[in-house]
């Protein structure tokens, strides 16, 4: 286990394209939100979980945290991990990634590099939502969103948009590695779950693993 890497679950989104709230959803008899709790658990002595809905949560076992920058994207959520954190640095999970596995973990968190972020890029995109921050990334991220209140308060028209951890990327700067080049990678292994149809598909992945 790693005992000096907090594990940082992160169940913010409004999972409005489900229409109910996704990392609840069963399979067999556990919630995708417990299949992700179980997997960190299984590597990080110290998991925490943010989300603006702890009431829901509170059967898990984990500390929990509210947004520091309410109903602000991803970014508030990885901020408010750092924040809450007591370790320098930090895995990050979003609670709808249910096929990733311990060993693609392992890979990305012992990846020897001096940047603060480190992700992977696969399956055609950054899967900024399953890796290392490190808290030192804090200050960087709350300017980013300091600057996104300032803005829609000087524009009240303007439509407010959550802040994406790309920005957060885009100045620190991240080391992305191919997770596509290991032999143990699998295809899907950071499919997103955000429609009925992505859960069926979930759904049968697991089953078919069990």
């Amino acid at each position: 286990m790693y005992d000096n890497i907090t594990g940082i679950i992160l169940s913010g989104g409004k999972s409005t394209r489900m229409g109910e709230n996704k990392s609840l959803l069963k399979i067999g008899n556990k919630s995708i939100i417990e299949s992700v709790r179980d997997l960190m658990q299984s590597l990080f002595p110290n998991v925490i979980l943010i989300t603006n809905n702890p009431e829901e949560y509170q059967f898990l076992g984990l500390k929990i945290f509210e947004d520091i920058f309410f109903s602000m994207g991803p970014l508030a959520g990885i901020h408010s991990g750092l924040t809450y954190s007591s370790t320098a640095k930090n895995f990050v999970i979003s609670c709808d990634i249910p096929l990733m596995t311990a060993q693609m973990i392992n890979y990305i968190v012992s990846y020897k590099t001096d940047k603060l972020i480190t992700i992977a890029k696969a399956d055609g995109f950054i899967q900024q939502l399953c890796g290392v921050y490190d808290k030192e990334c804090i200050p960087y991220a709350l300017e980013i969103l300091s600057d996104k209140i300032n803005f829609d308060e000087k524009n009240p028209k303007q439509k407010k948009r959550g802040c994406k951890v790309l920005g957060l990327i885009n100045v620190v700067g991240a080391e992305i590695i191919n997770a596509e080049i290991v032999p143990f990678y699998k295809k899907n292994i950071f499919f997103n779950m955000n429609k009925k149809e992505d859960f069926n598909f979930i759904k049968n992945s697991l089953e078919y693993n069990l």
